[in-house]
């Protein structure tokens, strides 16, 4: 009923999706990664047929062998130097650079979710080509001569299939869509016309071989990335800024107010990022409507679950259970649990953002959650700190405390001001009921932002007027450089006053409180953990020949 009576005060329209109707950003593939596919399961069948029968082995083969006679009964004393040169290139070297360029470019710019796509699909390919060749046994060109080097059996091209696996993923893990895109594939399509021609020519393949082997590269090559690393979900872009902001123009953007449009009633005129500064774990919009006040919009995909999954496995393996929590479950559990605590937060009294409903873009994986907009508000850090807003950040932290919740992510980005009132925002990692602990360390960051812009001594004087001393003593006893969101920890360091010492000067003298906590489950998870990355290094490290790295 709230959740109406907000929408309806706000000017919002809920909607629902009609049933088979699809999401404002599907997930699927696209036409030309269809066709590759579709050819890939032509020549598995093909596969299929040759293994249960010989006579359509026969019958490919005099085709392929028609198709080769004039080829290498032309041979010409200035073309096969070259062409034995192509064939060992490609067979030796091409795979391995290109994979490894890739491997490193994709580090380098952060896509390690493209570069285990690239592992997988090389090896995914190399077992094809394995398993298939060996099933099929199909010999090299019979009554041939070969002149080139060449290993195993023919069907499929083991060396095309790789080659041309590396050449395609690294266009979708490197270049960026549009002309550097396509420029990549014209060099791509021409590097294995030739090596295939090359193998043809020197006679360790036959026509076929070569065909089946680059189909089988590109088919699973883009039906690997279009399935687990979508363009509109995780485009190719140069530019400066974090992992977790995600691109809100071209399709996405038309997904975004597609979805406000067809679940809220908002018609949006603009979407634009804001606050990206401080802002590690979401992107931030401000979108602005046709008939109504301008609403905030936080976009939270897979991407954004993952990195939260990663955060709290960090800090366990650390710090034992330091942020007293357990991981989400989905993107969808992720962005409820923010929803919820705006409301459990304004119900206690807490000056928050008033929510005004989830928009679905793509089931499971991008999720918006639509607020107000707080109009005018600027960041705490870039207006002067009076005493009127000492006291209402610290009485914040006594409702809170009062209340049984705490913010558990107080920095200057969070903390805004809007005229003459102090407004909390991003409760994403919210917790109700956390321990004392958790509490105790919102006091302490509360207090050191509000201390950036005045004096420890002032913020001191006015906590006393609503915590006792040894509710300020816990507080920077259980504070460390790791307690600290991120920006904080640089504002304070920049500060060069040494607050978190003069808190601890001011405050009755108190043993600092462990951050550790050693238990059976975190020594058994370090040892798991351990264990893994130990597995998965040995099998990539014992694999990198089986799938043309070496």
């Amino acid at each position: 009923m709230s959740e109406t009576v907000a929408a309806d005060r706000l000017g919002v329209t809920l909607q629902r999706r009609p049933s088979g109707e699809p999401p404002p950003l599907p997930r699927e593939l696209n036409k030309v990664a269809m066709a590759w596919l579709i050819a890939f399961i032509g020549w598995a069948a093909i596969w299929g047929w040759v293994f249960l029968s010989d006579r359509p082995a026969i019958w490919i083969t005099e085709r392929d062998l028609d198709l080769m006679d004039p080829i290498v009964g032309n041979r010409q004393s200035w073309l096969t130097p070259m062409m034995q040169r192509v064939n060992e290139i490609g067979t030796r070297w091409v795979t391995p650079v290109v994979g490894w360029i890739t491997i490193v470019g994709g580090l380098a710019f952060r896509r390690v979710r493209h570069v285990l796509l690239l592992i997988a699909s090389l090896s995914i390919v190399a077992a094809i080509a394995t398993n298939v060749s060996t099933q099929i046994g199909r010999p090299r060109p019979l009554g041939v001569t070969q002149i080139g080097y060449w290993e195993g059996y023919a069907q499929p091209s083991r060396p095309v299939a790789l080659l041309t696996t590396a050449l395609v993923c690294a266009g979708l893990c490197l270049a960026p869509a549009g002309r550097w895109r396509r420029a990549w594939e014209s060099v791509s399509a021409l590097s294995i016309v030739v090596f295939g021609f090359a193998q043809v020519y020197v006679g360790v393949e036959h026509p076929t071989d070569a065909v089946v082997g680059a189909t089988s590269g590109v088919a699973i090559s883009l039906v690997i990335y279009r399935l687990a690393a979508p363009e509109q979900a995780f485009p190719i872009a140069y530019r400066r800024g974090r992992t977790a902001h995600l691109d809100v123009s071209g399709p996405r953007g038309d997904a975004i107010r597609l979805g406000l449009s067809r679940q809220l009633g908002i018609v949006a005129t603009d979407i634009r990022t804001i606050g990206l500064e401080g802002s590690a774990g979401s992107t931030p919009l401000r979108i602005s409507r046709e008939d109504g006040p301008d609403v905030f919009a936080k976009l939270l995909a897979h991407s954004h679950l993952r990195s939260d999954r990663w955060y709290k496995l960090t800090r366990t393996l650390l710090y034992g259970r330091l942020e007293d929590e357990q991981r989400f479950s989905s993107v969808r559990r992720l962005i409820q649990h923010e929803d919820y605590m705006l409301r459990v937060m304004r119900a206690a009294g807490i000056d928050c953002m008033e929510p005004m409903g989830i928009v679905e873009i793509t089931p499971h994986r991008e999720y918006l959650l639509i607020s107000e907009f707080l109009d005018g508000a600027v960041e705490i850090s870039e207006v002067e700190v009076t005493t009127e807003l000492i006291d209402a950040g610290l009485s914040t932290v006594a409702r809170m405390w009062q209340a049984g919740l705490a913010h558990r992510d107080i920095k200057p980005a969070n903390v805004m001001v809007q005229g003459d009132r102090l407004r909390l925002i991003d409760v994403a990692f919210g917790e109700v009921r956390p321990s004392p602990w958790r509490q105790a360390v919102d006091l302490a960051n509360m207090m050191l932002v509000l201390a950036l812009g005045t004096s420890a001594e002032l913020v001191y004087e006015r906590a006393l007027l609503q915590f006792s001393e040894d509710d300020i003593a816990e507080a920077f006893a259980a504070s460390r450089g790791v307690t600290l969101p991120s920006q904080l920890r640089a504002d304070v360091r920049r500060d060069g006053r040494a607050l978190l010492d003069r808190f601890r000067q001011l405050a009755p003298e108190r043993r600092p409180v462990s951050i550790q906590r050693w238990s059976i489950r975190r020594i058994g998870l370090t040892a798991w953990v351990a264990s893994v990355a130990v597995a998965l290094a040995a099998v990539f490290l014992g694999s990198l020949s089986d799938i043309g790295l070496l």
